[in-house]
């Protein structure tokens, strides 16, 4: 099979994806093998890439975002060969531990990442482990599905992280594939939402899925905040969004990796009771909410098709803000 491989992250222009060509792998007990129908390109499959995160595969493939069909299963699985899937960045847990045990899943210590810790979605077949796939509402297509199985996801936590009350206002830094689809849950639940992206196009995707305001990063507000959710990879954003909040105000950071926050000021950025939240991974529940609300509300997706074989042009194009949504691997 077709595969992409990281033999050694280095900045994505010099090209640290290669073309693989592999063996389809078979299905082990509770495993299915998943023929790759459609693969979305999210940002931490730029910082595998990259080398932001640690090598944790020797040669991995990235993608975590797949919609697929069951090729073959292996014994003791729920699904069976020609259903549909999706196949998203958690893996696998060790239902033990105290975080496990107290549903928090996404916390454990033993979790395991499709894409990081095992071969993903940038090929033409996949392995999955059946008890981490979600069942995709048929009235999702298979490009359009497949964004939404991180960058729809981790978007809805951080949305709950950032605990914006009810018809509050909310601010969102960074309008890519995440912050689009989150936006559009926060106002059909009856937001405000103001957008800071430095993109021209951003601002006016933003707007035309309801936005209320579109501005530069380190615009004013036009009204204080109640909650806000940084999704840019950028650690300087966070003292403009904690300025912006009002008293009692929650930031949500978004991002598996930041760069470095800049100093903080209590006064300015922190007293009258104003928070700061990191958003780690997801809960299969989180998931499952999430697929029903989106094909409930019919929410947008905003997609860039890319054949299999262009996987590190995607990449790059991400990397370089080409595009806005998200890009999908199409083989």
């Amino acid at each position: 099979m077709r595969a992409w491989a990281v033999d050694a992250p280095a900045p994505i222009a010099s090209g640290p994806l290669r073309r693989a060509d592999r063996d389809v792998p078979s299905p082990g007990p509770g495993e299915l093998l998943v023929r790759v129908l459609a693969c979305g390109v999210c940002r931490t499959d730029l910082h595998v890439a990259e080398g932001d995160l640690p090598v944790h595969l020797p040669g991995v493939t990235p993608g975590h975002e797949i919609v697929g069909e069951v090729a073959e299963a292996g014994a003791g699985t729920l699904h069976a060969a020609g259903d549909r899937v999706g196949v998203a960045w958690l893996r696998g847990t060790c239902g033990a531990c105290r975080f496990c045990r107290r549903g928090a899943e996404n916390l454990c210590p033993y979790s395991v990442y499709t894409g990081w810790d095992a071969h993903g979605g940038y090929a033409e077949y996949a392995l999955a482990v059946d008890a981490y796939t979600y069942a995709l509402p048929p009235e999702l297509d298979d490009v359009r599905a497949a964004p939404l199985l991180c960058a729809g996801i981790i978007g809805y936590r951080a949305l709950r992280r950032a605990d914006l009350p009810p018809g509050g206002r909310l601010g969102i830094w960074g309008f890519g594939g995440s912050a689009h689809l989150a936006a559009q849950i926060a106002i059909a639940e009856g937001a405000d939402v103001h957008v800071f992206t430095r993109s021209p196009a951003a601002r006016e995707l933003a707007r035309s899925l309801g936005a209320s305001w579109a501005g530069d990063s380190f615009d004013a507000s036009p009204d204080p905040l109640d909650s806000a959710i940084v999704f840019a990879p950028a650690g300087g954003l966070v003292p403009a969004a904690l300025e912006r909040l009002d008293r009692g105000g929650t930031l949500a950071i978004a991002g598996i990796h930041l760069s470095d926050i800049p100093s903080l000021d209590y006064q300015r950025h922190l007293f009258q009771e104003r928070q700061v939240r990191s958003v780690t991974a997801n809960t299969r529940a989180d998931g499952e909410e999430f697929l029903r609300l989106a094909a409930r509300l019919d929410v947008a997706v905003t997609t860039h098709p890319y054949p299999l074989d262009e996987a590190d042009r995607a990449l790059a194009d991400l990397a370089a803000d080409r595009f806005t949504g998200a890009a999908v691997l199409v083989p």
